[in-house]
């Protein structure tokens, strides 16, 4: 299925930049996609300020042993918990592929870590992730625009078609609130907070305990206990595992799996795999649609995320339905409030820096009035376009945005848009090879592979940015 009907780039001659393309841009949040577009915003010479609910960079790769008081994330008055992180969380993409484009992500010798050694696993885990982060802010000297423990509250368009953003210290200061007014906003505050959840029949009644991935830090609190998971992403495979040491029995449902008798996962003695969860019984007892039952202790719901922009007032015009944010243009742009309203980083199921790194780059071009967009018009044609193929292929609108089936083509589109190269095709055939190779061997998939001459030939071209 193709992203949508291609539209050929429009590029501007330099000369035609005005002084009047020199914005003032607000950039929520301070993770990866928002560090990478205010670099790429500042190199077209806007005026950047990063707000940031937190008091570091990193955004999702901020690791805390917090959870919230709500353990499956949906009271609305709780205290929300940025981070999505379990503390024993590796990478499942290669540092050498999962790396911005021109930023390579290597084993470095690092500063102020006792030893100053990170972590030089291909696959390695989230601390390292965020220094890498942190290597880049300080590199890119991105420090001085960020606005920490900044929470923003409201983004509503003027009159005048600017922004008003109103925020407030959530630490330090007077805690009031304040409003600035922006030519655009982009919004970069991820979607790994707001988490969705299973429908279970008869789970009211149940009187086992219940939490949200988002919410799991480590095994211990689980010891002895009899845990049904349900999910088929790679937090259920990962937690499935990590607790598997602990927890009395464990029991993962999926509706990837096939209706059947249970099976053991191989190599464990405690953990079985089901089909998807049927009801749960005033008794205890979990029903999976294989007709086995168990007597359950917990569930964790391993069940993904919602886009959710509380802050954001379109009157409508952005929406989330089902999980798709719409309608965008390329997953960037609303074609009514284009240019100076964008998202980066609402695609799943891609390679997340270099896709932040493009989408930046595409924002950033326009922005500047190097790169002009299609008329609102002809971007609605597309969006609805795309829309209409999703229907023909049969593709769920929730999976809007899951780009898994061509992800290089809409990389590769919006390098070219950019003007900038291709995606490298070591890259590419990296992301492939990682993921049959962790399709079959999940256990191992990390600590071993068979793509050494790709990363060869990644070190080699890494040397014109080392």
């Amino acid at each position: 299925m193709p992203s949508s009907s291609p539209l050929a780039p429009r590029h501007l001659p330099s000369a035609s930049l005005h002084p009047k393309t020199r914005r003032r841009v607000a950039v929520l949040g301070a993770g990866a996609s928002g560090l990478v577009s205010a670099r790429e915003l500042r190199r077209e010479g806007q005026r950047v300020v990063i707000l940031e609910r937190g008091g570091s960079v990193g955004g999702t790769w901020v690791y805390t042993p917090a959870v919230e008081s709500d353990p499956l994330s949906l009271d609305p008055g709780r205290e929300v918990v940025q981070s999505s992180l379990y503390e024993s969380l590796r990478t499942n993409i290669p540092r050498e592929s999962m790396g911005f484009l021109d930023y390579p992500f290597v084993a470095r010798h690092r500063r102020g870590n006792g030893n100053g050694k990170g972590d030089p696993r291909r696959f390695p885990g989230h601390p390292e992730v965020l220094r890498y982060l942190e290597d880049f802010a300080r590199d890119f000297d991105l420090y001085g625009l960020v606005r920490f423990w900044t929470e923003v509250g409201q983004v509503e368009r003027e009159k005048d078609g600017r922004w008003a953003v109103r925020s407030r210290r959530v630490r330090g200061g007077d805690g009031g609130d304040e409003s600035e007014v922006y030519d655009a906003v982009v919004v970069c505050n991820g979607h790994y907070t707001e988490p969705r959840v299973a429908d279970i029949p008869g789970i009211d009644a149940w009187p086992g305990k219940q939490i949200h991935s988002h919410n799991y830090r480590a095994p211990k609190p689980f010891i002895d206990q009899v845990v049904v998971i349900i999910g088929s992403s790679t937090s259920a495979h990962d937690i499935s595992r990590d607790i598997s040491g602990s927890a009395k029995e464990v029991h993962i449902a999926s509706r990837s799996a096939l209706v059947g008798t249970p099976n053991k996962l191989p190599g464990y003695g405690n953990v079985w795999l089901h089909s998807m969860v049927e009801r749960a019984n005033e008794d205890g007892h979990v029903v999976f649609q294989d007709g086995s039952s168990v007597h359950v202790d917990v569930i964790i719901h391993c069940t993904g995320y919602r886009y959710s922009f509380p802050f954001l007032k379109t009157n409508g015009i952005v929406n989330v339905d089902d999980n798709r944010v719409g309608p965008l243009y390329k997953h960037i742009f609303p074609p009514e409030l284009a240019p100076c309203l964008s998202f980066i980083g609402i695609p799943q199921k891609v390679l997340p820096f270099p896709t932040f790194e493009l989408q930046s780059k595409w924002v950033a071009g326009v922005l500047s009035g190097r790169i002009a967009l299609p008329t609102q018009e002809e971007m609605m044609e597309d969006v609805k376009a795309f829309y209409l193929q999703m229907e023909v292929d049969g593709w769920p609108k929730r999976y809007t945005h899951n780009l898994s089936k061509f992800q290089f083509e809409y990389l590769d589109w919006l390098a070219h848009e950019c003007g900038y190269p291709a995606v490298e095709e070591w890259r590419k055939q990296m992301f492939v090879e990682n993921t049959k190779y962790r399709r079959d061997h999940p256990e191992s998939f990390r600590d071993e592979w068979d793509d050494d001459h790709l990363v060869a030939e990644a070190h080699r071209d890494f040397q014109k940015f080392l």
